[in-house]
């Protein structure tokens, strides 16, 4: 359990929380909702330790993590699971890798030890058949699912998730709901999400806390919500509107620009072998494209990448024509180096009449 008590948090002259106090109960689903800028997610880097509080307290079990040594924090923060609203992994690291990064790090397993805890947790997950992928070749669900694995592999007592279902489709964000339940559940850990998905305030928010402008404004069970006001529950449905709107736009944006970039990495490859294979128009065609949309990942305009990428495509169409060309001149030159089959039977018969001399 942790009881959040009288807590303050104060940036210069701005009060972004102010005396909160809440309880998250262990073996539950603990949702913290309220509208962007109302304070949630200081309030989660206030729990754990990443900001420390102007006032007021965070016991984890009676303990006050505030008023810790600093080697007792850090093995209190071995006891903590963070699950990241990009998932945060190593693009680096296959799956099995990103997994045992905690085990890694602060674990003394050895490496044997470490592969079979990391391959529990993905078992976990269903993503055991994904462990040698990357992070790059799975789709955003399946990376939260990761995360999620990555987040549970020390065994936490205390689990925090940072919108979980951020840039997720609704069926997807059910799985992960019903993932994190589980789980919460199957290790009776402390689970504090931090969401604005009002289809998993309804679906697993066992005890909830909706803060607005930096106070709680209410704190509770599904059964006991009617106690919100029209005006909160419109305000807290209208934000929840708004940030699906704005995932949807933010997840087109990373497929354009990963699209682009991708284009751009094989079209440069291709024109690369190739060589002088390829006319000096179609060459000075692709290099131009390959720097526009370079130039054009290197800024945040979406339409520009999206156009360089355009751009791309029809320069890849070009430089396909050419391969084909090439491997088509290869096959006729191979047939063309090999004997008629009238001669290969004429010569055999030429053998045949010496021997018979």
């Amino acid at each position: 359990m942790i009881e959040v008590k009288h807590l303050t948090k104060v940036f210069g002259d701005k009060v972004v929380l102010s005396d909160i106090n809440m309880v998250f109960e262990k073996g539950k689903t603990n949702l913290v909702i309220g509208q962007s800028g109302s304070g949630k997610t200081v309030l989660i880097k206030n729990m754990v330790g990443l900001l420390t509080p102007t006032s007021g307290e965070v016991l984890y079990d009676g303990r006050d993590f505030a008023s810790m040594s600093k080697k007792e924090k850090v093995a209190m923060r071995r006891e903590m699971g963070m699950i990241f609203q990009g998932a945060a992994l190593f693009d680096s690291m296959s799956v099995l890798e990103n997994v045992m990064f905690p085990l890694d790090m602060f674990s003394s397993m050895n490496y044997r030890e470490r592969v079979k805890r990391a391959q529990e947790c993905l078992g976990r997950v269903n993503l055991i058949d994904a462990q040698l992928k990357y992070p790059g070749e799975l789709s955003g669900g399946m990376q939260k699912r990761v995360a999620i694995a990555r987040a549970i592999v020390m065994n936490p007592k205390y689990l925090f998730c940072d919108e979980p279902n951020s840039g997720l489709d609704p069926k997807t964000s059910l799985v992960i709901d019903e993932l994190l339940s589980g789980i919460t559940k199957e290790y009776d850990i402390t689970t504090i999400i931090n969401t604005h998905d009002m289809n998993s305030v309804m679906g697993i928010g066992e005890n909830i806390c909706f803060i607005y402008q930096g106070h709680k404004e209410w704190q509770g069970t599904i059964s006991g919500s009617t106690a919100l006001s029209d005006d909160e529950v419109d305000r807290m449905v209208k934000d929840a509107e708004a940030h699906a709107e704005e995932d949807k736009k933010q997840k087109e944006e990373v497929e354009v620009r990963n699209q682009t970039d991708s284009l751009c990495y094989s079209t440069e490859q291709t024109l690369n072998e190739l060589g002088d294979k390829v006319s000096a128009d179609v060459k000075s065609k692709a290099e131009a494209a390959i720097a526009d949309a370079k130039k054009a990942l290197e800024g945040s305009d979406v339409e520009a990448i999206k156009a360089a990428g355009e751009s791309l495509q029809s320069v890849a169409y070009e430089l396909a024509q050419v391969v084909y060309a090439d491997a088509q001149q290869q096959t006729d030159g191979a047939a063309g180096a090999q004997p008629a089959d009238d001669d290969v039977v004429d010569a055999d018969y030429e053998v045949v009449d010496d021997e018979d001399k």
